[in-house]
């Protein structure tokens, strides 16, 4: 069944930029979020606290959440792999916080250099840190319909890593395919395994538009009552062991699919469209949605 509403989670500032390769400054990326901030999107992940050895276009994030012009009913996250993250993020007022599992052995040690127990292992006292503080936990799953080194993956191994964060603590378990190769029979077929041991409630998906088929397995998992859906203004992102990868599902091309099923966002197309406006004049680039070029250059 169809949700009447759907949480648009716009992960640009965060899942987008870390992988642009000119760096965007401090301020623009504080405009960003204010901008994301004034178009009635209610989740937006604003960073992440790394080592900016690792993540150089994160190395700021800190001053970012400091320096936002905060509105009322915005949930603003990073993704904090360890306490050190998570302290740093707690001293910047973040709302929530999340990490993140694979699905893929290999894929989580060429990422992170260690096993996906390990990585799990390491994420439990960040956990019980957000518990003392109160803070919502949320968990990701990458690779959840293929890896670039592994191929396909089973939907029972993802079904088993999301239910590990869920049994840790994690409210929701958004479900990434990393590498945008995942299809509507192959969404379908791992939301089936997932759904017996996470409720379809704390579900959320996160879907890169490598070979175009964002859209479609987001609809087939809207039919799963699915309402939690992860997205990035002007569809940046993209991941660095996706050969091709265009990025995340641009966040204007899943809000007028959902407007025209008439699923409540909250979410103003004109206001996100300027967002969309300020990607463009940045990166010096077309953006990557359809709409939004659409929209703006019709």
């Amino acid at each position: 069944m169809l949700p009447k509403q759907v949480r648009i989670v716009e992960v640009g500032p965060r899942d987008g930029l870390q992988n642009e390769k000119s760096p965007f400054s401090v301020e623009h990326k504080i405009t960003l979020i204010n901008l994301l901030s004034q178009s009635g999107l209610s989740y937006i992940e604003g960073g992440s606290f790394v080592s900016p050895k690792w993540v150089p276009q994160m190395a700021n994030s800190a001053h970012v959440f400091t320096h936002i012009d905060r509105v009322d009913g915005v949930t603003y996250s990073a993704l904090t792999p360890n306490t050190q993250g998570f302290e740093d993020a707690l001293d910047s007022g973040v709302d929530e916080v999340a990490i993140f599992g694979s699905a893929s052995e290999r894929f989580s040690q060429k990422n992170i250099n260690c096993s996906v127990d390990e990585s799990l292992d390491r994420f439990a006292p960040v956990i019980e840190l957000a518990k003392r503080y109160e803070l919502p936990v949320r968990g990701y799953v990458s690779c959840v319909m293929g890896c670039p080194y592994e191929g396909d993956i089973p939907p029972e191994k993802v079904a088993h890593i999301a239910q590990r964060l869920h049994d840790m603590g994690c409210y929701e378990i958004s479900l990434g395919d990393t590498i945008g190769v995942g299809t509507p029979t192959q969404t379908k077929h791992m939301l089936d395994a997932v759904g017996k041991q996470v409720p379809m409630a704390n579900i959320g998906i996160h879907f890169h538009d490598t070979y175009g088929q964002a859209l479609a397995n987001i609809y087939a998992a809207l039919d799963y009552g699915i309402a939690s859906i992860d997205s990035a203004i002007a569809g940046l992102g993209g991941c660095p062991y996706a050969n091709g990868a265009s990025g995340n599902v641009a966040t204007e091309d899943l809000l007028y699919m959902l407007n025209g099923m008439a699923i409540d966002t909250g979410v103003n197309m004109d206001l996100l469209l300027k967002a969309s406006a300020f990607v463009s004049e940045i990166t010096q680039r077309p953006v990557e949605s359809k709409v939004a070029n659409a929209l703006l250059n019709g």
